[in-house]
């Protein structure tokens, strides 16, 4: 049972590395247009939205190959371990 509770931690901690850049740059994205729009007193509902996923589309693209490597690294991971996790 413990080595499964390692296992989900490091699954969690993967799902937080691996979606930190898309929501990381969406974050400053829409802090820009946010500060775009306060100063400017544009208050359109969709300039906060196309922007953000033009971009977030552009940052998985880009960091889709890296994303793809950790999760077949850890799959190959849980599956090394797998024999020792039906056995308890």
């Amino acid at each position: 049972m413990h080595q499964l509770s390692v296992i989900t931690q490091q699954a969690l901690f993967l799902v937080l590395i691996v979606s930190a850049p898309p929501v990381l740059i969406s974050l400053v994205v829409g802090f820009i247009i946010a500060l775009f729009q306060a100063t400017t007193q544009i208050q359109e509902q969709t300039l906060t939205f196309a922007p953000k996923v033009v971009i977030v589309f552009i940052v998985l693209a880009m960091a889709g190959p890296w994303i793809g490597h950790q999760l077949l690294r850890f799959t190959f991971h849980v599956f090394d371990r797998f024999p020792a996790l039906i056995n308890g």
